[in-house]
């Protein structure tokens, strides 16, 4: 929630936004009965209209073979 929404707002929704496809449950109150997080984040990215290719988060991962990615070569 933090990469998409922000620290700040992304803990403002998860206490104060109403989910209808939750059964009118906020994100905390949700996840608190036991529902399952990709569920809770994809009814959140469905209400907030978060498109599906930012829907994995940010990648910060380094491509194998990038400058300070993993070398092609096995020990070194």
């Amino acid at each position: 929630m933090d990469d998409e929404f922000g620290a700040a707002y992304a803990g403002s929704l998860a206490r104060d936004h109403v989910l209808g496809a939750l059964g009118n449950r906020t994100v905390v109150q949700a996840l608190a009965d036991g529902e399952a997080p990709r569920a809770v984040w994809e009814a959140l990215c469905t209400d907030m209209d978060v498109p599906p290719e930012r829907r994995l988060g940010r990648d910060t991962r380094v491509a194998r073979g990038a400058q300070g990615g993993q070398g092609g070569r096995l020990g070194g």
